[in-house]
């Protein structure tokens, strides 16, 4: 009963933007298809294949039913007579994105956010994002209904690991968390076990969140076969590796570890916490310690980078092209938003952006799971689609090589979800989970944007189609 609940719910809160009599052109997901065949022969590519290794030129990946049947140099792969071909001279083939910190919603105000149903998904895949976890949900029965619609093909987007409602404690610093009994460990564990039976295997817990309920959380997720995630204050990072957690979101940058005096339980102002991250020396034993601690606890660490981007002075505008795809009010506020950003030129919050992304590498140098997000919130500069390819970006700005890079947006956020066997890498037998690059980001990692079609389970969308479709419709629906 619980489950056909969800089901209802989910449907009828995302119904509005999937059956209006005003749907804008391309509602049918078969529209978006560009290449549809059950045998399809990508040729002559550039492959950056997710293992890290380095770029091959002159690839052929043979698709044989939505799976990956050869990849070899050109000339090395027999093409079936049936198969259909097609030419990627020029272009840059990548294993769909695997993105762990993204959501469903957009803020459209003050502590005001909005689903986005329906542009996010098309927006996502459009970017090459073939499979994402929703890191916390402000509206998990909707975000349930169009993961079902999706794996039913009554609309296009992502594979979807769906995550329940943030959970938290007393105070919580957004009305739109979940405050199970105003943190207490009993009603914790009953929310993860509702959410389990709807079908959620990821919980997100938030600031506030006392270390007693975080471990309740943990332990009945665990008992289940669930993942616990955390974007932590009261709760440092280290305490929560010690209580098991899986994940910890945005890197570094939100830690408490490097407070001075920090209390226990207690969220320092956040001005304190972005003091301590500015100052952060990362190869400092304090920093190397919290590194080792992560790596022995087999604790992930997802960067978020594009949603710290948008609090640093100094960094770039969203393009005119990603604008296009707001709203008038959410271009508006975003633009107001970046303004404020800009004139305010705290040095903190650059030495802070500087520091993170050095930990970020540090971590992953030192063996630890680094793996990628966008987390589309904050003050609207994160949107799906272009974000996903600014994360891969930035992560060659911190030091990455492009190679490096692709593998933490790929294979590592598939390792995490233990679906590693089945896509992440550009490799014989897995899903034909690809994206067609027109361009060469060994030149320019922003080439990375240039998505032109994204191969899912075999089938290739045209990523402007997706795009089109959607265009102005963020911030909206």
């Amino acid at each position: 009963m619980k489950r056909l609940l969800a089901l209802c719910l989910g449907l009828l809160l995302t119904v509005g933007a999937s059956a209006a009599p005003d749907q804008p052109p391309g509602v049918d997901p078969h529209s978006f298809v560009a290449y549809g065949a059950n045998v399809l022969a990508l040729t002559g590519a550039q492959l950056i294949d997710g293992t890290g290794a380095a770029p091959r030129p002159h690839v052929t990946v043979l698709i044989r039913d939505g799976r990956i049947a050869a990849v070899d140099e050109d000339g090395s792969v027999a093409i079936p007579a049936d198969a259909k071909r097609i030419d990627l001279a020029g272009k840059t083939l990548l294993p769909g994105y695997v993105m762990l910190h993204e959501h469903l919603f957009y803020p459209t105000g003050r502590l005001s956010y909005a689903s986005m149903p329906y542009s996010f998904p098309r927006l996502y895949l459009a970017g090459g994002v073939t499979t994402m976890r929703t890191a916390g949900s402000i509206n998990p029965y909707a975000d349930l209904g169009i993961k079902q619609w999706i794996d039913s093909g009554r609309a296009v987007g992502p594979h979807i690991f769906f995550t329940g409602p943030y959970i938290t404690a007393a105070s919580p610093e957004f009305p739109i968390m979940q405050v199970p009994d105003f943190g207490a460990p009993r009603a914790a564990r009953a929310e993860v076990r509702h959410w389990i039976d709807l079908g959620a295997r990821d919980f997100k817990t938030y600031t506030t969140i006392s270390r007693k309920t975080l471990k309740a959380v943990i332990d009945e997720a665990h008992a289940h076969g669930a993942r616990v995630t955390g974007h932590l204050c009261s709760v440092t990072f280290a305490e929560a590796a010690n209580l098991g957690i899986d994940d910890l979101e945005h890197g570094v940058f939100v830690a408490t570890d490097f407070v001075k005096d920090k209390q226990p339980d207690r969220c320092p102002p956040n001005a304190e916490v972005a003091k301590s991250i500015a100052a952060l020396d990362v190869q400092g034993a304090p920093a190397q310690g919290l590194i080792h601690t992560l790596i022995a606890h087999h604790v992930a660490l997802t960067s978020t980078l594009p949603v710290i981007e948008a609090f640093t002075p100094g960094r770039p505008a969203l393009p005119a092209d990603v604008l296009d795809l707001m709203s008038a009010s959410a271009r508006d506020n975003y633009l107001r938003a970046y303004a404020a950003v800009a004139s305010a030129h705290s040095q903190t919050a650059i030495d802070a952006f500087k520091h993170g992304m050095a930990f970020e590498k540090a971590f992953l140098d030192a063996g630890g799971l680094l793996v990628s997000g966008t987390d589309p919130t904050g003050n609207g500069g994160v949107v799906p689609g272009y974000s996903n390819a600014r994360e891969v970006e930035l992560l060659v700005e911190a030091g990455l090589t492009l190679p490096q890079a692709v593998q933490v947006a790929t294979l590592n956020g598939a390792r995490f979800l233990h679906i590693d066997k089945e896509t992440g890498s550009v490799a014989v037998g897995k899903r034909a989970d690809l994206s067609v690059i027109d361009g060469d980001p060994t030149r320019s990692p922003s080439e990375l944007r240039r998505v032109q079609v994204v191969f899912k389970d075999g089938v290739g969308y045209d990523a402007a189609k997706l795009r089109d479709s959607v265009r102005g419709d963020v911030g909206t629906r």
